[in-house]
């Protein structure tokens, strides 16, 4: 056998050593070292599968200030993330099947990783055409209003859901309750989208949505909420990492939608380590002159791909979560979600990794991707991968990113020209 590249030395998860042999942009065989066009000697790493982000907004167009698919998927390369889903708040929002087929161009000429496009949910989107276009899964979809995305009433809603679940699609859901006037601090912010309210609607969410439908609820920020959801649960780095105080009370970098919590709150969504499926960055970038208004109109959001893993790494070099828990949550449960093909050490597994030495760092701003530039991690504890490999070719390498042919993973309707 000859191929494209081999893994030396790899450690796998059952605890064994082995040669990964890549060809094709596929795993063909693990065991004995055969003769390959690259080698990369995986003896001082932690090789972990890529890590499939499904939830990210790469911006672009009218809001290329903030990021666009390539400075966005360099950023999620630079993280280890080799998969990233794009969610349809753009602006204009994706809700037809030729705004669906712009954005999937678009990054299939700028993007430097793997990546999916999200359907818009809202009265007016086909979200049949949009299915049949390639549309990944249906959302965010908005239970409440945030960032160029409105809020959904019920009746609405639960005749969106049905549309849906009608074609066996997969929902996502922003699930939160807002009251009140504008925050003026993080607290005040806090209080108006309360995690209380947030679990009150994953259970309304839930009473509107048909018996059997595939449900994905977005970045759940309480212990409650968690343990409220039926169907699978996603949480984001910033709701396992930061609360509200650790910052200035009117720092608008740590806004984002659901806010950031109490400490006590943090530290208990933590406690339901075990029953989170996934972990997602909720990549939402704004420009720091955006973020420098006051903080009743600054917008909410936060960049977050390049530093997810990196975050949950230094945790596993702690002893707080297990290297399995992260594998799982970050790679293969995102994969399984989604049905697409996942990374990792099995004959026909997809070929994408990221290799993490045993240093720990700290996160700097001003050294990641994201065209914003900044970052609500700066200074945390982290462990960046010194090389990311996408579809067995080399993305990235000591801070360098190489020139790779990433793929599109199109939803399960998507109708090629073979089975029209």
């Amino acid at each position: 056998m000859t191929a494209d590249l081999v893994l030396r030395n790899v450690a796998l998860p059952t605890g064994r050593r082995a040669d990964v042999v890549v060809a094709g942009g596929i795993v063909r065989h693990v065991g004995a070292a055969v003769r390959a066009e690259e080698t990369i000697d995986c003896s001082r790493y932690t090789c972990l599968p890529g890590a499939v982000d499904m939830h990210v907004h790469m911006r672009g167009g009218v809001q290329a200030e903030k990021e666009d698919w390539r400075t966005g998927t360099m950023s999620a390369v630079a993280g280890g993330v080799t998969v990233v889903v794009d969610q349809p708040n753009t602006v204009p929002p994706i809700t037809t099947p030729e705004l669906l087929r712009a954005r999937i161009r678009d990054a299939e000429e700028h993007a430097v990783c793997g990546f999916a496009v999200n359907a818009g949910v809202s009265p007016e989107a086909d979200l049949a055409g949009m299915r049949e276009a390639g549309a990944m899964a249906f959302g965010e979809t908005f239970a409440a209003p945030s960032s160029y995305g409105e809020g959904l009433d019920p009746e609405t809603l639960r005749g969106l859901l049905a549309r849906i679940h009608a074609f066996g699609g997969l929902a996502t859901v922003h699930a939160e309750e807002v009251s009140g006037p504008a925050p003026a601090t993080l607290a005040d912010h806090d209080r108006a989208r309360p995690g209380a309210g947030e679990a009150r609607a994953v259970q309304a969410v839930l009473g509107l949505a048909p018996a059997g439908m595939r449900l994905h609820f977005c970045h759940l920020s309480t212990a409650a909420s968690v343990r409220a959801a039926r169907g699978t649960v996603e949480v984001t780095p910033h709701h396992l990492f930061l609360s509200h105080g650790m910052f200035e009370e009117s720092d608008t970098r740590a806004r984002m939608n659901p806010p950031l919590r109490d400490e006590e709150t943090r530290r208990d969504l933590w406690s339901c380590w075990d029953a989170i499926d996934v972990v997602a960055s909720d990549h939402a970038p704004h420009t720091r002159p955006e973020k420098a208004l006051p903080f009743e109109t600054a917008p909410s959001g936060i960049p977050g791909v390049e530093t997810m893993v990196p975050l949950l790494m230094a945790a596993v070099r702690r002893r707080r979560i297990t290297l399995a828990s992260v594998i799982e949550k970050t790679s293969w449960k995102p994969a399984a979600i989604l049905g697409i093909p996942r990374a990792g050490f099995e004959p026909g597994d997809r070929a994408d990794y990221a290799l993490y030495p045993d240093a720990v760092t700290r996160i700097d701003a001003a050294a990641l991707h994201a065209k914003c530039g900044w970052s609500p991690f700066d200074g945390l504890d982290a462990v960046f991968p010194e090389a990311v490999i996408v579809g067995g070719e080399r993305a990235y390498a000591s801070g360098d990113h190489l020139a790779v042919h990433p793929a599109w993973y199109p939803g399960q309707g998507f109708l090629s020209s073979e089975n029209k």
